[in-house]
């Protein structure tokens, strides 16, 4: 971390030689989307049918300096983002130079690659619509964070290595001058690594590290988490897989250590679980250049400290997306078992969707 630390204070350095800084151009880009949602079963009983219309709009900048660095903004106006952001939220400011990237990343700037092998037209079993409870791997981007990206082709294999961190656990909108947030008992930074590289043609692999320091209650388990995935195109088809662990923070309330069953874990992880393993495969079939099918599986077990039964959370879906131009029809089948890791707690899901970007 301090090479990467002194990196940045050398980017810093050269930004304070620069003279003059051309006019930036504007873009605007997006998506709107209406939902049709059928869900039952489990605890989310008879829960109807929902319509739901959502929009993200990104207002991007970007531009030249006049010593051939370069610069981009984005922000993005989400009506879904919390109150206090006033519907604003990934933001970003990085600035590329011969050295690498640099940037400054608020709710933003995730390197978490469990999803990224996800082959699914529409959206994983997990995330689209029903709170199944599924502990994925953890994104730097739950919290405002500095990175520092090597630039492109100095890895074999057309690699990519990114690193961030995040100076204390503040999230969210937060202006120029605005203070850090307010450290608690369970950690005050936190630093995520992602390496990607393409050894074959048509096959890309993907990891990443992430961990949380400075917990200053009694630690038994320090908050750790990694992935590593796969994806291979071979003509029409292409396919995913992903394995992810998750290693919650864990603190004894007393200096006694062994007193592992008095732990309590940061993030809303239940007191009870030492480890999360996530397994993730897909698979998709392009029929012609506008119809597409997919086929993804998510199982995630839950290891808990005391003896007894664990109950794995599985989530399937089926799902077909047609394209015509800029407009997207999707339709996504599924059922997850165990939600909440809860015996018996199973729900299924039929949901109907049209996309419109911009």
């Amino acid at each position: 971390m301090k090479n990467i630390m002194k990196i940045i204070v050398a980017l810093f350095t050269s930004v304070s030689l620069i003279s003059s800084v051309s006019a930036g151009e504007m873009t605007v880009t997006g998506k709107a989307k209406a939902t049709y949602n059928i869900l039952k079963g489990g605890s989310v009983g008879n829960a109807g049918k929902g319509i739901g219309v959502a929009n993200e709009i990104d207002f991007g900048a970007k531009g030249d300096l006049d010593n051939g660095m370069s610069w981009n903004y984005q922000v993005q106006f989400d009506p879904g983002a919390t109150t206090n952001n006033g519907g604003v939220d990934d933001t970003r400011l990085e600035l590329t130079t011969t050295f690498g990237t640099l940037g400054v990343y608020v709710s933003e700037g995730g390197l978490d690659t469990d999803n990224s092998a996800s082959q699914s037209v529409y959206g994983r079993p997990s995330d689209i619509g029903l709170s199944t409870g599924m502990k994925d791997g953890p994104a730097i981007s739950s919290f405002n964070n500095l990175q520092y990206h090597l630039p492109a082709g100095t890895l074999p294999f057309g690699g990519t290595f990114k690193a961030a961190y995040a100076t204390d656990q503040s999230a969210g909108m937060n202006g120029a001058d605005g203070k850090g947030g307010s450290h608690d008992h369970y950690c005050q930074s936190a630093e995520q690594f992602q390496v990607t590289a393409a050894p074959l043609d048509g096959l890309k692999i993907f990891a990443d590290y992430y961990k949380e320091s400075g917990a200053s209650a009694n630690v038994i388990q320090a908050f750790e988490a990694g992935s590593v995935a796969a994806t291979y195109a071979f003509g029409p088809a292409s396919f995913g897989a992903s394995r992810t662990l998750n290693a919650p923070l864990m603190t004894s309330a007393t200096s006694d250590l062994t007193a592992i069953n008095n732990a309590t874990t940061a993030g809303g992880n239940p007191g009870s679980a030492r480890l999360y393993t996530t397994n993730k495969m897909s698979v998709a079939y392009n029929v012609n250049s506008d119809l597409s099918v997919s086929y993804e599986i998510e199982k995630s077990n839950r290891e808990t400290i005391a003896a007894g039964t664990d109950f794995d959370i599985k989530a399937s879906a089926l799902q077909a997306a047609y394209t015509m131009g800029g407009m997207t029809l999707a339709i996504s089948h599924g059922k997850t078992d165990n939600v909440n890791y809860t015996d018996a707690n199973d729900a299924e899901q039929t949901l109907f969707a049209v996309t419109m970007a911009f």
